[in-house]
């Protein structure tokens, strides 16, 4: 059986600070589960408020990727700098079927105390979606209501004269109808069909 591929992360704040101290206990875990290490990803100096982070970056591009099976971290504030972060990549990982283990929290989804979880999780997130649908669907409500007209704007009718200027211009200088459409108001579509030899439509 082809052995599980883990990522190891691992973030110091500052360069005085060493991962190495974090990756010992990592690598033991990995050794320990009988994991095989595809790469250990480590953010060197940088703050967990940061929002370019490189190595999270390429573990992130790694695991949609699907070159990794188990993501492996320290602690939950070594990978995310907010909730809302570790919610959003536990749900990609769920969605993707990569394992997430933080050793200092004692979290392993690859348990099957960790897939209920992801579990959680997933409804969790399922439950988000369904409260913003239903604001969306409540404010459009809401603005039809008070007599907004919602989507597009119409494009411009234009009356006979306007036809006439349009169609001349068009035999005249041979001006494109994505540029006559432009310069009128009216879609390509309409352009090339009063371009078209069809009489003017009557004009009350």
């Amino acid at each position: 059986m082809k052995k599980q591929r883990a990522a190891v992360y691992t973030r110091v704040s500052t360069f005085d600070q060493h991962p190495e101290v974090q990756e010992q206990e990592l690598l033991q875990y990995v050794e320990r589960r009988n994991w095989s290490l595809h790469k250990i990803y480590s953010d060197k100096g940088v703050s967990g408020i940061s929002e370019r982070r490189p190595a999270l970056d390429a573990l992130m591009d790694d695991c949609r990727r699907r070159r990794v099976d188990i993501v492996v971290v320290w602690k939950f504030d070594r990978f995310a700098r907010s909730l809302k972060q570790l919610l959003n990549a536990l749900e990609l990982f769920r969605r993707l079927g990569i394992a997430f283990v933080s050793c200092a929290e004692a979290l392993d989804t690859a348990s099957p105390q960790g897939e209920m979880l992801f579990q959680i999780i997933g409804a969790i997130a399922q439950w988000e979606r369904s409260l913003i649908a239903e604001r969306v669907k409540a404010g459009l409500q809401h603005a039809r209501s008070q007599g907004k007209k919602l989507g597009r704007p119409s494009l411009r009718e234009l009356d006979r004269r306007g036809i006439t200027q349009l169609r001349r211009e068009r035999k005249e200088t041979g001006m494109p109808f994505r540029a006559l459409a432009k310069k009128y108001g009216v879609s390509v579509f309409t352009a090339h069909r009063l371009c078209g030899g069809r009489r003017a439509p009557q004009v009350q």
